[in-house]
């Protein structure tokens, strides 16, 4: 099942790509199984399948699933929100962050791996919405934001992270998604210390194909994959 899952989620992202009117039609698009309450078994039917990059809400579930796993070749990609004190293993244990979404947090994580001579690749929050109940950085914080990482010598931004609200609706997500593209061009334009703006991470099972429209180049989807997550 997981596998017929996952290339119909393929199938969707390539007519997607075909729907674009901003983005370029041939941008690859990076699928992200997000793995969160599903059992090891379930990540190595998927591995099984193709998926090289999954994403983990928490530290300590994806440790615990990385012993298990063993030396599967994946990606781990840290994709929920990070305490600062589960910055250590986040360094250690995760190739990409997507969630970096205070300063404080950053110098964190840049300590961090600075102890282990490791340049730690994250992408920066950004909270369009303004909602309350995400984390992440406002767009009129953003800049300064992204001018005070990119000079942390132990971090490199690869780009930008947003969630969009839980709309009833899923077209209702469409101008906040072509909003955040639009950022995303602007940041990728401007020259930088050693930030390489390469990614927008946008959309999830319910709205990633909207997403992928409206120019994200990394989607995070874990039920239309997985099915309900076990808790």
């Amino acid at each position: 099942m997981i596998a017929e899952n996952l290339a119909a989620v393929r199938r969707n992202i390539e007519a997607a790509k075909a729907r674009r009117t901003l983005t370029p039609k041939e941008a690859g698009v990076l699928l992200v199984a997000v793995t969160k309450n599903h059992p090891v078994a379930a990540m190595r039917e998927a591995v099984a399948a193709g998926v090289r990059d999954v994403g983990e809400n928490r530290v300590q579930e994806a440790l615990q699933k990385q012993a298990e796993m063993g030396a599967e070749e994946v990606c781990w990609h840290l994709i929920g929100h990070l305490q600062t004190n589960k910055a250590r293993q986040a360094v250690q244990h995760f190739q990409l962050i997507h969630s970096v979404d205070t300063e404080h947090l950053a110098g964190a994580l840049d300590k961090e791996a600075g102890k282990i001579g490791k340049v730690q690749d994250i992408l920066v929050q950004v909270n369009l919405a303004k909602e309350e109940s995400k984390s992440g950085f406002f767009r009129e914080e953003l800049q300064g934001a992204l001018e005070y990482i990119d000079a942390l010598p132990g971090l490199r931004i690869r780009g930008l992270m947003c969630m969009a609200p839980a709309y009833e609706d899923v077209e209702e997500c469409r101008p906040l998604f072509r909003e955040m593209y639009g950022i995303y061009r602007q940041i990728q334009e401007m020259e930088w210390r050693a930030a390489n703006i390469e990614y927008l991470s946008m959309g999830m099972t319910h709205d990633y194909e909207i997403a992928v429209e409206e120019g994200s180049n990394i989607v995070r989807v874990g039920t239309a994959i997985f099915g309900p997550r076990e808790y």
